[in-house]
């Protein structure tokens, strides 16, 4: 079970509803401390537990953990490989990758080229340590991403640097996604 600990400041502020708050299936625990200089309770949306806690003990911060059946923290890609993206994980890998470049690979099963550069596509990934690889099948569960990004041929290749679109190779031209991606590495 994954848990999840979070300060309030006395310039934050919480919400909650009555079925979160105690139930057993969210399951909250709750510290107090007495390290700062307002009281929470004039400034935040506490429960009335929570505020009488806070004035019997004094506290001044509220630390909570949630605790989740969560596994993961979200869809992730690892080095020297390439990763199957879909329309739910591709935005949540890119903006996890920081100042790493990112490549998209978008292609279709029944895509000739797309099968020919795969391979060759793979060793790129396994060459460059510094730069996640992606792939996407482009077919209609994933349409929407791909009109998202302006897809129009197979294989297109979709070079980004934080969160944007800055080159695009469109054709299984390798020696010109080499190219691309070496641009955009050492404009870093």
């Amino acid at each position: 079970m994954a848990s999840i600990q979070f300060t309030l400041s006395p310039t934050s502020s919480i919400r909650s509803s009555p079925s979160f708050a105690g139930s057993p299936a969210n399951p909250i625990t709750s510290q107090y401390s007495s390290t700062t200089t307002k009281d929470l309770s004039s400034c935040c949306k506490l429960s009335s537990r929570q505020k009488n806690v806070i004035k019997r003990n004094g506290s001044r911060n509220l630390v909570s953990t949630v605790r989740s059946s969560l596994d993961t923290a979200g869809p992730t890609s690892a080095v020297g490989q390439v990763t199957e993206v879909t329309k739910d994980t591709f935005w949540a890998i890119v903006n996890s990758a920081g100042d790493k470049t990112v490549v998209l690979d978008m292609y279709t099963q029944w895509c000739g080229p797309c099968k020919l550069i795969a391979p060759k596509y793979k060793e790129l990934s396994q060459k460059y340590d510094d730069v996640v690889f992606l792939k996407l099948d482009c077919n209609q569960e994933n349409k929407p991403l791909a009109k998202e990004l302006g897809i129009k041929v197979v294989p297109t290749f979709k070079i980004l640097k934080h969160g944007k679109i800055v080159k695009e190779v469109t054709g299984a031209k390798f020696d010109n996604l080499v190219i691309a991606i070496e641009g955009v590495r050492s404009a870093s």
